[in-house]
């Protein structure tokens, strides 16, 4: 899963629609309109978020609304907080200074 997510997270555009998801559900053509994008590349980047989990989708008639999910958003912030540590790296320079 985490693999996904972080691919997911790589490109700008991708991070940008999450940004505006974060704001509240938006229908796939508002979404495209913020973007100078294809729809095709739109399509392709609402995929990638959705193979990952990042997003939901809900159709609405003949309208799909997406959602952010927050849960594996904050997964992975809590993942790559793991690999950098929470003791922020200063250990060492505690102990250097008792």
């Amino acid at each position: 899963m985490q693999n996904s997510v972080f691919k997911a997270l790589a490109h700008p555009a991708r991070r940008q629609i999450l940004a505006l998801l974060r704001k509240g559900p938006r229908l796939a053509g508002d979404l495209a309109a913020e973007f100078d994008s294809s729809w095709p590349t739109m399509s392709r980047h609402l995929a990638v978020l959705k193979e990952a989990d990042l997003i939901t989708a809900e159709r609405q008639g003949n309208q799909i609304l997406y959602r952010v999910n927050t849960s594996v958003l904050e997964d992975a912030a809590t993942a790559l907080l793991g690999l950098i540590g929470s003791d922020n790296g200063d250990d060492e320079l505690k102990e250097a200074a008792e």
